[in-house]
């Protein structure tokens, strides 16, 4: 019996997979592969908590798949030899995949495509990764968007989502004679390694179910029990107003077509309709990243404002590790930070706020930033992260102006009100009182005492006097401003 390979890449779902479905109903026995070949993603492989997820998301998908009477194929070594030696040792006449929007792999796909044909292989690829084709959408006068509401409304006007895929029918009738052979998802040696007896992922694994079946109960709960109240409450770090997708999306263990799908289903007032679009704007930024990345490749290390590649950031490595560890001296920066650490994710509303610490009270690139986000986000995505920062840094499309700096203390006192974000993540502050706990250096001593806090040293003193800092990064802009 003939067979055809699906290629899973980040797409580790079984519904709303084309590439699957369209296997299926080629007639042939089905064979599921996914390869482990980390150095084709160029300069941006996937970071340490991206693997955690990775690892426990393919488990969660063989699982699935064995359930239907199928099972995941993991090999690792060049996509392409791998591929080839899959078909000779299967017999298959057919490879199906779901593309994949990313520099560096875009061109990896067109060669591998190109040899499986001139093989005399039937190669197929679908769309499943955004709701849009990233040359589909031009401005009036032709060429991408570079602003993000005329884009959306554009994009909008002219969407039509089709209904998600359901889980193909695979069974005994679409397996093959034999499987192939298969490497253990430990060879890919995905997982981190205690140190001192530190499990890095303990928070991961308490907050986080990867998988399919983990991102419809995020989904569902989110819809259920939080879309409501999106619009205020998604800037409320202290409260599950976020719908904490991003990583099921990025992993591909729900589409973005199922989250619109549902979400549009929820709908049946006014005030949902409303809460229902301030969310799937959110949707349609994700979009917007990847069509920048589309037409920009080199915006992951290249600002799209040409004038800050001049830009004087500084070069403080001490600083830059004291950001990194949320040791900054500023309660609602240091409690993001943690909380991105252990968690590998990190409030939407807060990665503004230590992005803006980081760029403008450190005068520290935003390629600073970029990186270590890339490393310790579970959501590690590359179109995303990219469009994020140069947001924060004011030099990217729709920016935020470089002028702009957030006040660490007046987000936090806004944002987190009574305190109850920072508490969990700085728990040396627990006992401040509200009143202090975001500038805990205003506090008498008599106050930091009673709160067994000692300043540099149960916590450290900030880092940097935030006015001053302000007037250094507005100086620097001077620079380039004119340019």
């Amino acid at each position: 019996m003939a067979a055809t390979l699906v290629w899973f890449r980040n797409d580790l779902r079984l519904a709303d997979h084309p590439a699957l479905t369209r296997a299926t109903e080629r007639g042939e026995a089905v064979i599921p592969v996914f390869i482990w070949a980390s150095e084709e993603e160029g300069d941006w492989p996937p970071g340490g908590a991206h693997r955690w997820w990775l690892h426990e998301s393919l488990h969660a998908l063989d699982t699935d798949l064995r359930s239907r009477s199928s099972r995941l194929i993991l090999r690792s070594g060049p996509s392409l030899d791998t591929l080839r030696a899959l078909i000779d040792a299967t017999g298959a006449e057919a490879v199906y995949w779901n593309a994949r929007h990313l520099p560096a792999l875009h061109a990896r796909d067109a060669e591998v495509r190109d040899a499986l044909e001139a093989d005399g292989i039937a190669v197929r690829t679908f769309a499943s990764r955004i709701l849009h084709h990233p040359d589909a959408v031009e401005t009036t006068s032709g060429g991408p968007y570079h602003v993000f509401t005329p884009f959306w409304k554009k994009l909008r006007s002219q969407l039509e989502v089709a209904e998600p895929l359901p889980v193909p029918r695979l069974g005994e009738r679409r397996a093959p004679a034999s499987w192939p052979e298969s490497a253990s998802l430990d060879d890919f040696d995905l997982t981190p390694v205690e140190q001192d007896g530190v499990d890095w992922a303990e928070a991961m694994r308490a907050e986080w179910t990867p998988g399919e079946a983990g991102a419809q109960d995020r989904l569902e709960h989110f819809i259920e029990e939080a879309l409501i109240e999106y619009p205020t409450e998604r800037n409320r770090p202290d409260k599950r107003g976020s719908s904490m997708l991003s990583p099921y999306l990025h992993h591909g263990e729900l589409g973005p077509r199922q989250v619109w799908h549902a979400v549009n289903a929820w709908v049946h007032n006014g005030a949902m309709r409303e809460a229902a679009d301030v969310f799937l704007s959110e949707i349609g930024w994700r979009e917007f990243g990847y069509h920048m990345l589309h037409h920009y490749p080199d915006l992951p290390m290249e600002p799209l404002k040409a004038k800050f590649a001049d830009f004087p950031w500084r070069d403080d490595a001490e600083a830059l590790e004291r950001w990194q560890r949320g040791q900054t001296g500023f309660p609602i920066v240091d409690a993001g930070m943690r909380q991105l650490w252990a968690l590998g994710w990190m409030h939407n509303r807060v990665r503004m706020i230590v992005g803006s610490f980081l760029t403008k009270d450190l005068l520290l690139s935003w390629q600073n930033g970029a990186r270590w986000f890339w490393d310790t986000l579970c959501d590690g995505d590359l179109a995303s992260n990219t469009l994020n920062w140069q947001w924060v840094g004011g030099c990217g499309p729709d920016a935020q102006p470089f002028f702009r700096v957030f006040n660490p203390i007046t987000q936090g006192e806004k944002f987190d009100p009574d305190g109850t974000y920072v508490r969990h993540w700085v728990p040396e502050l627990t006992e401040l009182p509200d009143a202090y706990l975001h500038k805990p250096w205003e506090a008498p001593a008599e106050v930091l005492t009673e709160a067994g806090v000692t300043l540099g040293s149960t916590y450290p003193e900030p880092l940097v006097d935030h006015a001053e800092a302000r007037e250094r990064a507005l100086d620097a802009y001077q620079t380039v401003r004119s340019s």
